[in-house]
């Protein structure tokens, strides 16, 4: 009743219901990306209270990544079966119960089930695939721009708690940022609650841009089959080569992102005399024009060759994650490093759902770019895992930076060999072309 009541406000100012969707997508997606990357404050400390090793640690959050991924796919069939609102509550739940769990574990196991299985599970069902299920729902036009807002969401979400997270926990222990993190989730549950709705059919509207009102399509199959629904996806997009050149790519993305800085770029500065909390300044830092390059990025997306896009980003950032070990660490450099590193950090996101789209159709790229953003989780999980390991057996994490550098130009090259622009096609029935 909240939402129609203010739909109808918002109507005679010409603003369209699918910005407050939008704004409510946003904001949970940025408490979610949160509660995943509040974890790489807690490495150190975690180390002092249980003797856990960096590896022991980072091979829980590996688990985490893994699954934050993986869940994309059947996430966007539980969306598209049960609704994209029911989903979201459910996910908040299940992440905000791990997390509550985890204040009194005391043995790696629980580590590994509560902040691995549990909140990779439930993160993962509001992942990267939520904004590409709400774009394409409730918007027809400035689609790349919203895709750009919900993706820096994502980043933002990661990075901008880390300088709070990391002051809560050198003054009052890393329980009392975990707090701070579950309280947030129940604020964005609420707001899901009273203004979320599934699709502008709900509320009688055309999308943003559209011309009709687009019916919810009637959807009476069984769990099982929805639950299907991804690996028929998969089976008929991994005929292309498409599909394997965005997953490879993204594979690095999340490699040279969200596995490798997001989960070791504090515990590395700590290895060269830096605080905690000047490091997770330095994440915020990233997370502000993380923010403006990935709005820019929609922007582009919706203007340029999304392939010439990818290889800029891709081949830049390469470029800063090679030169990051030589800058000694100084205040400045990490302050250029942060601006530069920050503008690309999801900045391939937009680019990559439009070349999904366009290759694989509206109708099911949501489903197929869930698996493409597995690809992108798995990459975060085994860096994730190879930093601890490297830091554990050869005392450093600069082996990792200069292997995710040369990835990243590996797939500034592996973008280049997709096709031209082509006309949106079904992913079901005759495999898509190259």
């Amino acid at each position: 009743m909240l939402s129609t009541a203010l739909s109808r406000r918002l109507a005679p100012r010409g603003i369209h219901y699918g910005w407050v969707v939008a704004s409510v997508t946003f904001l949970t997606m940025l408490v979610m990306a949160g509660a995943v990357g509040a974890p790489g404050v807690f490495i150190v400390p975690l180390q002092r209270e249980y003797g856990w090793s960096a590896a022991d640690i980072s091979g829980a959050l590996a688990i985490r990544f893994a699954l934050f991924g993986l869940m994309g796919p059947f996430a966007a069939a539980m969306m598209n079966r049960y609704g994209v609102r029911r989903i979201m509550l459910i996910a908040l739940g299940i992440v905000t119960g791990g997390l509550l769990l985890s204040l009194g574990m005391t043995d790696l196991w629980h580590l590994v089930m509560l902040w691995g299985v549990v909140v990779g599970l439930g993160t993962g069902m509001t992942a990267v695939v939520l904004s590409a299920t709400v774009s394409t729902r409730w918007f027809d036009k400035r689609r790349g721009l919203v895709v750009g807002l919900l993706s820096a969401s994502t980043a933002t979400g990661q990075l901008v708690f880390m300088p709070l997270l990391a002051a809560l926990t050198d003054s009052y222990g890393w329980r009392m940022a975990l707090g701070l993190v579950c309280g947030v989730l129940a604020l964005a549950a609420g707001a899901v609650m009273l203004l979320m709705r599934d699709r502008p059919a709900d509320m009688a509207l055309p999308p943003y841009g559209g011309d009709a009102v687009v019916p919810a399509p009637v959807d009476s199959s069984s769990l099982g089959t929805a639950m299907l629904a991804p690996l028929v996806a998969l089976r008929e997009a991994a005929a292309t080569r498409a599909f394997w050149v965005l997953f490879g790519t993204f594979f690095v993305c999340g490699a040279s992102t969200n596995g490798l800085i997001q989960t070791h770029f504090i515990a590395m500065c700590g290895d060269y005399g830096l605080a905690a909390t000047m490091a997770a300044g330095m994440l915020a830092m990233m997370g502000l024009f993380d923010f403006i390059g990935t709005v820019g990025s929609g922007w582009l997306s919706d203007r340029f060759d999304n392939r010439r896009l990818l290889f800029a980003y891709y081949a830049l950032r390469g470029l800063s994650l090679v030169i990051l070990p030589f800058t000694g660490f100084s205040w400045y450099a990490l302050s250029l490093f942060a601006i530069f590193y920050g503008l690309d950090w999801v900045a391939t996101v937009p680019p990559t759902i439009r070349l999904t789209v366009e290759r694989f159709g509206p109708a099911r790229a949501n489903i197929v770019f869930g698996w493409i953003f597995a690809g992108h989780q798995i990459g975060a999980a085994m860096a994730a895992w190879g930093g601890g390991l490297s830091r554990t057996y050869l005392a450093s994490y600069l082996p990792a930076f200069f292997i995710a550098g040369l990835l990243c130009w590996i797939a500034a090259l592996a973008v280049l060999s997709l096709p031209g622009p082509v006309r949106p096609k079904a992913v079901t029935g005759a495999p898509m072309p190259a």
